[in-house]
């Protein structure tokens, strides 16, 4: 059994735990939500980091929030950057949260295979009931999707990987998130990015599970990506 600690207990585990990797591209880092996903004021607690013989292998990252409410009646379409200003805004208002959104779960490729993010994904359901919240919500990335289909037509083919592992944790599909994960940035910056100079447009990029959008007269390159909001009964 791997060890599981958090940043409120430890927080020197952030850096070595962010040094695991990401999914996608580096790009994905570029959005303007990006850094509060790893901030330690939101939520320490729910940032957990598991441990091999001391060494992190895994991290898993949640950030609760104030939903359903009065202004908050579904699960936002914006989905991880929705979910990030939700918790933000909660945050600056001290507002009392009801439901913890689970924002990640990265494994290092190493240590794939060995069932660590579904160990994962368990100890943020302990974790919200043990913080009397009464929802735990993910707006599940299919890392698995062609960048050039369309994600209603991808789950139809039900082939995702990822997808299938929540479901067999007991998730519900809830609705599709179709704008989850916004960057844009410049042709020159997402050459420094990706390697690829953008041409006017969609163009696939490495890591993507959508295209960029492109515009040269502009100088400007816009990423979109759409998740899918499963909830885990708790």
């Amino acid at each position: 059994m791997l060890r599981i600690e958090d940043l409120a207990t430890r927080p020197e585990l952030r850096v070595p735990a962010l040094q695991l990797g990401f999914v996608g591209g580096e790009f994905l880092g570029q959005g303007l939500t990006a850094g509060l996903a790893s901030s330690r004021r939101i939520a320490p607690e729910f940032f957990l980091v598991l441990l091999d013989d001391g060494v992190p292998v895994a991290r898993a990252a949640a950030i609760p929030v104030a939903f359903p409410a009065p202004e908050r009646p579904e699960l936002p379409d914006h989905g991880w950057d929705g979910a990030l200003v939700w918790a933000a805004e909660d945050h600056l208002d001290g507002r009392e949260p009801t439901t913890l959104v689970a924002l990640e779960v990265y494994v290092a490729e190493s240590a794939r295979g060995q069932g660590i993010a579904a160990q994962a994904l368990v100890e943020l359901k302990n974790r919200a009931r043990r913080a009397g919240l009464s929802r735990l919500v993910v707006p599940v990335r299919p890392t698995g999707k062609p960048p050039l289909e369309s994600i209603v037509d991808y789950l139809g083919r039900r082939a995702d990987p990822w997808l299938r592992s929540h479901e067999r944790l007991g998730a519900e599909f809830r609705k599709i998130a179709p704008f989850a994960m916004t960057v844009t940035g410049t042709l020159a910056q997402w050459e420094q990015w990706t390697g690829i100079r953008l041409e006017d447009g969609h163009t696939v990029v490495p890591g993507g599970i959508a295209p960029v959008l492109a515009a040269t007269e502009q100088d400007l390159g816009v990423y979109v990506e759409p998740n899918v909001w499963y909830e885990h009964p708790l």
